[in-house]
């Protein structure tokens, strides 16, 4: 069961769903979400809730089962956008193009689920 599903107390399946958790869970923490939507079929797309507004973030499927790591990679990324300044929505955005990059190079190291590639813009 995913994060958002625990948090907003309904099962996140589709955008509609992650529209719905995002608001629950913004209500009720009277803040930021973001609901990451990897579980999707046909997507990578992401909502964003801020103040009450629902932003989406499209995103691209990457065949690449080497995605240990996305999560805090995500977040620390968006940690380190806001300390440069940038407003949340900015953040996030240029954290989730981070992220795609990080996964698109498709480092393959090691048994199981690899890691991301964080140098690959270097």
């Amino acid at each position: 069961m995913s994060e958002a599903s625990v948090l907003s107390g309904i099962e996140v399946k589709d955008k509609e769903d992650m529209e719905k958790a995002a608001k629950i869970i913004g209500e009720f923490i009277k803040g930021v979400v973001l609901v990451k939507g990897g579980h999707l079929e046909d997507s990578a797309d992401d909502v964003l809730y801020i103040d009450g507004k629902i932003h989406w973030l499209k995103g691209e499927r990457i065949d690449n089962p080497n995605t240990h790591g996305t999560g805090c990679t995500l977040s620390s990324a968006i940690a380190a956008n806001i300390a440069k300044g940038m407003d949340i929505l900015t953040a996030v955005e240029e954290a989730k193009q981070y992220l795609w990059g990080a996964i698109n190079v498709k480092l393959d190291i090691g048994k199981g689920r690899g890691p991301l590639n964080h140098l690959y813009n270097i």
